[in-house]
């Protein structure tokens, strides 16, 4: 694929934790409580004299000082004890704390030429060692050396602490596997990754897997099933339209046999001109990253895989690109959605969610043992909630409350941080036209919201979730040291993935 080594992005743990005879000469201390007792040996050890007074008397939670034998840093997170607001969903959690400062002490490491450093887990929970290696692993990350040889020559070796847990490690390699196969998706230029590029990748990724099976709805499929709304996307492009069906059934305990899928839906756009309602170019730049929700999905597949995840899922990957061609949809134009409804173009740069209500549809069709518990969709879907949340929080619009507040605790819990919005019906009043049934998007205030009552329009009372992220870091911070692709939605998906099993929610 245009010469790009697509998806060798090489563990860095697995890398830096070989054993080697190279001596330590830099030092990461971690303390999950305020042990001061254990700071002072610490500091004794490795603290020159005259500086032990000035270290002991610092209550900062990252210490970082220029010791005997190279540089110390210690991290001993003091205990919050609030006041909180917004029931603590937004309160950095344990294992985000020392994600971030992992991914923080890896760069400042590598520009003090550490060759390999040492780590002393101390008298800490799972949450932290967890946090600690997902951060190392994602703060290697980068594009530019994907696929090289030579990817982590500048980075120390980790040599970690014997009472490391090794399925902690194995687990943290797992979820930052995930989170970066999703960031490189992302950070794929256009005239690399299409649908048909996408699906192709889809297929390599995944086919050898026993509990997998995959079916792709090429042009003339989607044609076939009447999906009117994504053939209309989409057939103005080069690279037309499909849609990816990955059903994961894992051989697992005879238990879960009876169980019914989880359904997760991506908006695939893999690159976003606008149509014909154009965007101005300097909101085009950025566009490739249209497929983030989409390149969620292949993040969290390729956890389930990896983790041997016990229970049902399936994938639905909506790929498409929105280019300007003389076979383009225009405004105006009024086509049939798969579940029978007919939609007026108002704005063609209001198309992810056109792509999302066929395969929606899809999804909240299938029968028996196929039909979904759950629907999820995850979709770069509205500016409008970058505007009111930021590009660090997601706007999650869910139709059952229990849902939602799961889906809110695992985002907190994981650090990939999203806020329940309205589904203000009233708005759905908007949408009337005097030639369709509906419009595809409406003037005005309240895009996200809008946006997600369309999509609700397709899900049949399936208790469902929206989730509208922004999937780019615009500069580089903690653990995402490589500005670019983010993975958003990809830890909270997991995080709640494994409340099902491991804790009944």
């Amino acid at each position: 694929m245009k010469n790009l080594d697509f998806f060798k992005i090489p563990q860095y743990l697995t890398h830096a934790t070989k054993k080697t005879n190279k001596k330590s000469d830099g030092f990461l201390y971690v303390l999950n409580s305020e042990d001061f007792k254990t700071l002072a040996k610490i500091i004794k050890k490795e603290a020159h004299g005259w500086q032990a007074s000035k270290i002991i008397s610092n209550k900062s939670e990252v210490i970082y000082f220029s010791g005997k034998r190279g540089p110390v840093w210690v991290l001993i997170r003091q205990n919050v004890k609030g006041p909180f607001s917004h029931s603590g969903l937004l309160e950095e959690s344990n294992y985000t704390w020392f994600r971030e400062q992992a991914g923080s002490i890896l760069q400042k490491s590598k520009s003090e030429k550490v060759k390999k450093l040492s780590v002393e887990i101390l008298n800490s929970d799972a949450s932290t060692t967890l946090g600690l290696l997902t951060g190392f692993e994602l703060a290697a990350y980068s594009f530019k050396n994907t696929g090289n040889k030579t990817s982590f020559d500048n980075f120390p070796e980790i040599s970690l602490s014997r009472n490391v847990d090794s399925n902690l490690a194995q687990q943290a390699m797992q979820i930052a596997a995930a989170v970066n196969s999703a960031r490189h998706l992302v950070n794929l230029p256009p005239n690399y990754l299409n649908p048909k590029t996408f699906s192709d990748a889809i297929l390599n990724q995944f086919k050898k897997n026993k509990n997998i099976e995959i079916e792709v709805w090429d042009f003339e499929k989607l044609k076939k099933e009447n999906m009117g709304l994504h053939v209309g996307v989409g057939q103005g492009a080069e690279h037309l339209p499909c849609m990816v069906h990955v059903k994961y059934r894992p051989k697992a305990s005879s238990k879960n046999k009876q169980m019914k899928p989880v359904a997760f839906v991506g908006k695939g756009i893999t690159f976003d001109t606008g149509g014909i309602d154009i965007k101005p170019s300097s909101a085009m730049r950025l566009m490739k990253k249209d497929m983030g929700g989409a390149a969620a999905l292949f993040g969290i597949l390729n956890w389930a895989c990896d983790s041997h995840y016990p229970n049902p899922l399936d994938f639905y990957f909506g790929l498409a690109e929105n280019s300007v061609d003389s076979k383009a949809m225009r405004p105006s134009d009024v086509l049939t959605a798969r579940n029978g409804l007919k939609v007026e173009i108002h704005n063609t740069d209001a198309e992810g969610r056109l792509v999302l209500a066929d395969c929606l549809d899809v999804a909240v069709t299938q029968k028996n043992q196929d039909e979904p518990e759950i629907v999820i969709d995850l979709a770069t879907l509205t500016g409008a909630i970058k505007v009111a949340l930021g590009a660090d929080i997601a706007g999650l619009f869910c139709n059952e409350d229990s849902l939602s507040d799961q889906l809110s605790k695992a985002s907190q819990a994981s650090g990939d941080l999203s806020w329940r919005m309205p589904m203000y019906s009233k708005y759905t009043s908007s949408f009337s036209s005097n030639f369709a049934d509906m419009v595809n998007a409406v003037d005005g205030f309240g895009g996200a919201i809008t946006a997600a009552l369309f999509l609700e329009k397709f899900v049949k009372n399936k208790p469902w979730a929206h989730l509208d992220i922004y999937a780019w870091n615009d500069k580089p911070t903690g653990s995402f040291s490589f500005a670019g692709g983010s993975g958003q939605g990809v830890q909270m998906m997991i995080e709640w993935l494994r409340g099902r099993v491991y804790y009944g929610v």
